[in-house]
């Protein structure tokens, strides 16, 4: 598989920057993320966007959140976005959606581009990082599952890809670069790293947009007024909303709150710290998922959905994540009959060393249609 797969001419990125005018979005992980520390590979990116294009003003929506995968973005899709109209979306979850189920990625990626590219507005691009877990694979010339399931959704939906990972592989390869001038902890790219993945990007942007820029690419080519092609997968998440709190019954000391500093993509949040405080709510659709302000300080929960057995949540505690700031994801289901459906819910500690606290940080209600 070659690094650079050109599969759309960004057509509608070059009429904006034409206009003077173009969004920038990003979304994906920690590798993404604006991390305010250390400049990522979208820096780099969009720098390239304003020295080559002086005449166009640029703005830059960096709506990546570590430790987050495609599943959380479907439902963040269009409050990080859309409505935030980029002409020009990257997309990096190769690393991030690695430990998730084939299926559930699957359905959550392609509920993403659908979502993404609905209005016609928004031209997308795949990139691919790398974390160790990758290595096998890459070391004997395989494409790791994730990347390759990528590709399927790629060349359905005529995106273009770039595998930045494999090009900083081959700068290791070739003495351009070390491990640990790469990324030492075998995820996180440091500053060369970063450096390494932008510059990938960059020249995927030059053959396309500055190369010969109005050369055809065949039958491929997708135009964006013409319907959506038919899904691969006829259980994607396409069809997401979120559940307003104003919708949640509650029972005992709840309190919503403005979101803090950590949690920039929350408006929101839902809390207590009451042990036995609890909620409940009613919703239609095939799948509820809930994602959180958490850590090590977070609550557990027990829940029952239809009024069947009870379930309590055991999730585990990391040593990198800290008391807070996680915005993490637990899915309660997501194959359900498609119809009325009702959720109760009640705080509980954990009864475990690891969880040090009682805080129920409720960020979001996802809703799968």
């Amino acid at each position: 598989m070659e690094i650079i797969q050109l599969r759309n001419r960004l057509t509608q990125v070059r009429n904006k920057l034409r206009s003077g005018q173009l969004t920038l979005g990003f979304i994906g992980g920690s590798i993404t993320a604006d991390s305010g520390v250390m400049a990522n590979w979208p820096e780099p990116v969009a720098r390239w966007f304003v020295e080559t294009f002086p005449q166009a003003r640029i703005t830059v929506e960096n709506a990546a959140i570590g430790a987050t995968g495609s599943d959380l973005a479907v439902f963040r899709a269009e409050r990080d976005l859309i409505n935030h109209q980029c002409d020009l979306i990257f997309i990096e979850f190769a690393v991030n959606d690695y430990l998730t189920p084939s299926e559930q990625r699957m359905r959550a990626r392609e509920g993403l581009i659908r979502k993404l590219l609905a209005d016609g507005r928004s031209e997308l691009l795949f990139i691919y990082t790398y974390s160790q877990r990758m290595y096998e694979d890459m070391s004997q010339g395989k494409v790791p599952a994730s990347i390759a399931e990528f590709e399927e959704l790629a060349e359905h939906y005529s995106i273009s890809t770039v595998w930045v990972g494999l090009y900083a592989w081959q700068e290791v390869k070739r003495g351009r670069m070390t491990w640990d001038e790469w990324l030492p902890d075998g995820l996180h790219p440091t500053h060369r790293g970063s450096l390494s993945y932008g510059q990938c990007v960059i020249d995927y942007l030059t053959k396309d947009l500055l190369v010969a820029p109005e050369a055809a690419l065949g039958d491929g080519k997708r135009d964006s007024s013409a319907p959506l092609a038919a899904p691969l997968n006829s259980n994607h998440w396409g069809d997401v909303h979120t559940l307003s709190f104003d919708e949640v019954q509650l029972e005992g000391p709840w309190l919503i709150r403005r979101a803090t500093a950590h949690m920039p993509r929350v408006d929101q949040i839902l809390c207590t710290s009451a042990i036995g405080a609890k909620l409940s709510f009613s919703f239609t659709g095939k799948g509820l998922a809930l994602a959180f302000d958490y850590g090590k300080k977070s609550a557990e929960f027990t829940y029952r959905l239809d009024g069947g057995s009870p379930i309590t949540t055991c999730r585990d505690r990391p040593n990198w994540c800290g008391d807070s700031g996680w915005f993490r994801i637990y899915w309660i289901a997501d194959d359900l009959e498609d119809g009325p459906h009702h959720m109760e819910l009640e705080v509980v500690h954990g009864n475990r060393e690891e969880c040090t606290g009682t805080n129920f940080h409720l960020g979001l209600i996802g809703i799968v249609k």
